[in-house]
């Protein structure tokens, strides 16, 4: 069964605000990667480098996810523009048949594929405005 999870994305604040959220909801960081941990595939501005690629904290049932913006990667969000659901699936199959249905009519900025972090990935802005991830990791745990 898929989850949901709020995700976040910031123009450069990223560590700042979720050290503030860890300072205020408790637990820690399953994980925290910056933009210079990517494989060298992926060039990235020496200015972006150590700028925050993903991060986690667990909250009660979900997690918040966030990330800073760069923009060899989609652009600089507004305030407002800053926000997706991320889906997590319990399979490929699934991840494929929520971002093939939601996506309908809207505007694909990440097609679904495979990642160097082991997992589908795809991104998108369905019909109605809303911005969606889609993530389905191939060694679950």
């Amino acid at each position: 069964m898929a989850t949901v999870h709020p995700y976040l994305t910031f123009n450069g604040t990223c560590e700042e605000a979720f050290n503030f959220y860890k300072s205020v909801f408790g637990g820690e960081f399953p994980y925290a990667g910056k933009f210079n941990d990517m494989p060298s595939e992926y060039p990235i501005a020496e200015s972006e480098k150590n700028k925050i690629m993903h991060i986690s904290l667990p909250i009660g049932n979900t997690v918040l996810m966030g990330s800073d913006a760069v923009e060899g990667f989609g652009g600089i969000p507004k305030i407002g523009d800053n926000f997706s659901v991320s889906i997590n699936t319990d399979s490929e199959e699934e991840a494929m048949r929520i971002f093939n249905a939601l996506s309908a009519g809207g505007k694909v900025t990440m097609p679904l594929d495979k990642t160097f972090w082991g997992a589908l990935f795809g991104m998108f802005t369905d019909k109605f405005g809303i911005n969606w991830m889609v993530n389905y990791d191939y060694e679950q745990k």
